[in-house]
C-alpha cells in the first residue's frame, strides 16, 4: 500500500539585494510623505541658501577680486558652483536630526520588528533627503538666474555638474546619519551636523579664490572633497575661477569630485549601518 503526499511548493525567497531596494523605497516614500505634509520644512530650508545668494552676490560682490576683476557679474558667476554645494551639504544636518528623531521616537523599533532589510531604515531616510535636496537646488538654480548668474557650455555639462552635486550631497548625508545615530536627542543632531560644515565649507574656494589664501590654508583648501565639486562644477558651467594649480583634485575635479564622494558613501555608509544594527539590537 503506498500513500500519497503532496508537497506544497514553497514559496521563492526574495534575493536580499531585491528585498533591499523595495524596503529603502517604501522608506523613502514614507519620508517623502512626511515632509509633503509639513510644507515649512521645505519653504524654511529654501530661505537659507537663497539669503546667501543675495548677501554674497550683492554685498561682497564688488569686493572679491576673481581673475583679476572685481566686477560683481564675475564674482556671480564664481558664486554660484559654491552656493549650489553649500545647500547640498547644508542638508546633512537636517537628515542626522531626523534620523535622531526617529530613534528618539521609538519608530525605529517599530521598522525593527517587521520583515525588512536592517539598512533599508537608513537607505531610504537618505534618498527622501536626496530628493528634497533636488527640489532645493531646482528653485536655488531659478534664483541664481533671476541675479545674473549664467551658464557657458552645452546641457549635457552643465547636467552632469548638478549630478555632481546630488552625488556629494548624497555622500555627506550618509555621514549626517552617522552622526544621527551616534547622539541622544534631534537638536544634537543639529549641532553636531553643522559644527564639521563649516570648516568644510568656508575652508574651501566656494567663496574666495584659494590661490588668495596662506601656503598652508591653500593647500588644505584644495585637497578639500567640497573643493573639488565646487571646482568641476565651475568647470562643467564654464564659470570663472578654474584656475591651474598643483594639487591633483584641482587638476582633475570632475574625477576627484567622483571619487571622494564614492570613497565616502562606501566608509559611511558601511560605518552606519553598524551603528544602526548595534544600536537596534
Amino acid at each position: 500500500m503506498s500513500a500519497v503526499t503532496d508537497t506544497a511548493p514553497r514559496a521563492a525567497r526574495p534575493h536580499p539585494l531585491g528585498q533591499s531596494a523595495r524596503d529603502s523605497l517604501v522608506v523613502a516614500k514614507r519620508n517623502l510623505i512626511r515632509m509633503s505634509r509639513i510644507p515649512e520644512m521645505i519653504i524654511f530650508g529654501l530661505f537659507q541658501p537663497i539669503m546667501f545668494v543675495v548677501l554674497f552676490s550683492y554685498v561682497f560682490g564688488g569686493s572679491m577680486n576673481i581673475g583679476g576683476t572685481t566686477d560683481p557679474a564675475v564674482y556671480r558667476e564664481f558664486l554660484m558652483a559654491g552656493i549650489f554645494a553649500q545647500t547640498v551639504t547644508f542638508a546633512t544636518a537636517g537628515a542626522g536630526a531626523g534620523i535622531a528623531e526617529d530613534m528618539h521616537k521609538g519608530l525605529v523599533d517599530r521598522f525593527r520588528s517587521l520583515p525588512m532589510a536592517r539598512g533599508a531604515v537608513l537607505t531610504g531616510r537618505t534618498l527622501a533627503d536626496l530628493v528634497q535636496t533636488a527640489l532645493t537646488l531646482l528653485v536655488l538654480a531659478i534664483v541664481a538666474l533671476l541675479v545674473g548668474w549664467r551658464t557657458h557650455t552645452n546641457v549635457g555639462e552643465v547636467l552632469g555638474a548638478f549630478g555632481l552635486l546630488l552625488l556629494m550631497g548624497y555622500a555627506f548625508t550618509w555621514i549626517g546619519a552617522l552622526i544621527g545615530l551616534s547622539v541622544r536627542t534631534p537638536e544634537a543632531a543639529t549641532s553636531g551636523g553643522l559644527v564639521w560644515l563649516f570648516p568644510v565649507t568656508f575652508v574651501s574656494n566656494a567663496f574666495v579664490d584659494s590661490s588668495q589664501m596662506t601656503p598652508w590654508l591653500r593647500h588644505i583648501a584644495e585637497w578639500n572633497p567640497f573643493s573639488a565639486t565646487v571646482q568641476a562644477c565651475r568647470e562643467l558651467f564654464g564659470n570663472p575661477g578654474v584656475s591651474n594649480s598643483g594639487a591633483w583634485p584641482m587638476e582633475h575635479p570632475v574625477w576627484a569630485s567622483l571619487i571622494y564622494s564614492a570613497l565616502i558613501i562606501l566608509i559611511f555608509r558601511t560605518l552606519a549601518v553598524r551603528k544602526y544594527r548595534s544600536a537596534t539590537a
